[in-house]
């Protein structure tokens, strides 16, 4: 059974949510994030895509409605054993024929639960017909961030399959450091980075590697038009290696061919800048502060910055491997030994598609914060 945690380790966060629950007054917790059944469960699908919720109630109570392709996939890859199907129909309304009955049955009338309404695996149109399904049984509450917050601390166990997924990432990097060149399609250096991660035994990521040349260099998004690399080129790749769901991110730009002044200057300003990024990745400091190292740089050079330049990795499923919390100005949270964080700052300049990007990821350390990547992220241009 490809469960990746002891049932022990499951238990205990099971636990630990329960502890959050009844500190918050809550009954137990609906829970559409799939970040959330993964973590508390092992449960790894992608039929969050429908209507799908799992409920822990704060006397272990644990159940999962899913449609029926999900029902084994739930007993294959989790501790769930209560998986109830609701059933595909032109007027299926699962919010109340199927989890409403359910809560019923559990005792949850008249309570105060928590509810995940900040997920990708709630769609508006399920929101309202929970809302309406669930209108005089029970009080909802925002949780949103319990079970998130909870798996922003990494565990023994979880920062062994972090750093697997550094590996990962790192195997990918090289591939495009050896394929890069004047003439290569990018297309060919794309399918080896992914290449690498699955066949060192990774999964897909949680959103796609942004690999970019000529006009596409600066864009920072993915966009399925790519080119042939150029004799006077930028490839800027951002990608993760990614290990049992888990992600760790580089962010690298390859000159290709001789760098002008311009981008020599643009390089050594994102290396300043990275440098002082790092500086602050350390418990104690918060989030704000981090950007603030960023942000610093960015001005003392009049150099444009973004309102963000980074943000927690961990456990993610599709659209996005983006994790909690961000770095931007005046964010409160604290940074805390454990935290795995991922800094994408850089120098970009639209006007000629210009780009200098060196980003990584960290572990913060109970003194510090440990490189995760074996690479060394300095300038490095290919002739």
């Amino acid at each position: 059974m490809p469960i990746h945690f002891t049932p022990e380790e499951l238990a205990s966060r099971r636990r630990a949510t329960i502890s959050h629950l009844i500190d918050r007054g809550l009954n137990g917790l609906l829970m559409f994030r799939q970040e959330s059944m993964y973590y508390l469960t092992g449960y790894d699908t992608f039929g969050y895509v429908f209507f799908q919720c799992m409920y822990l109630g704060v006397d272990g109570t644990l159940f999962l409605v899913t449609r029926a392709p999900d029902k084994h996939l739930a007993h294959y890859t989790s501790v769930i054993e209560d998986v109830r199907v609701w059933v595909d129909s032109p007027d299926a309304n699962p919010a109340q024929t199927d989890l409403r009955p359910l809560l019923e049955e559990k005792g949850c009338r008249g309570v105060r639960l928590g509810i995940e309404w900040d997920a990708y695996g709630l769609t508006a149109h399920n929101g309202r017909r929970i809302e309406v399904a669930l209108d005089g049984f029970c009080t909802l509450e925002d949780a949103s961030d319990l079970v998130t917050r909870q798996r922003v601390v990494k565990s023994p166990a979880e920062l062994k399959h972090v750093r697997r997924a550094a590996e990962l990432a790192d195997d990918a990097l090289e591939e495009a450091y050896r394929l890069a060149a004047p003439g290569k399609h990018v297309n060919e250096i794309l399918a080896a980075m992914q290449a690498a991660v699955l066949r060192g035994g990774g999964d897909y990521p949680g959103n796609e590697f942004v690999v970019g040349s000529g006009p596409a260099s600066a864009l920072g998004r993915y966009q399925s038009t790519r080119h042939q690399l150029s004799a006077d080129d930028i490839l800027a790749v951002e990608h993760a290696g990614v290990y049992r769901h888990y992600h760790v991110c580089l962010f690298h730009s390859i000159k290709i061919g001789k760098a002008s002044p311009k981008h020599e200057s643009m390089d050594a300003v994102s290396q300043e800048a990275r440098q002082a990024v790092t500086a602050a990745m350390r418990p104690g400091l918060r989030f704000g502060d981090v950007f603030e190292a960023y942000a610093q740089i960015m001005e003392k050079h009049r150099r444009p910055r973004y309102n963000a330049c980074g943000y927690g990795l961990g456990v993610t499923f599709a659209p996005n491997w983006m994790d909690w919390p961000m770095f931007y100005r005046d964010n409160p949270e604290e940074i805390l030994p454990g935290m795995v964080l991922f800094y994408t700052g850089g120098v970009r300049d639209h006007s000629d598609d210009t780009i200098a990007v060196c980003g990584e990821t960290f572990v913060i350390t109970e003194t510090g914060h440990e490189r995760l990547s074996r690479l060394p992220l300095d300038y490095v241009r290919i002739g």
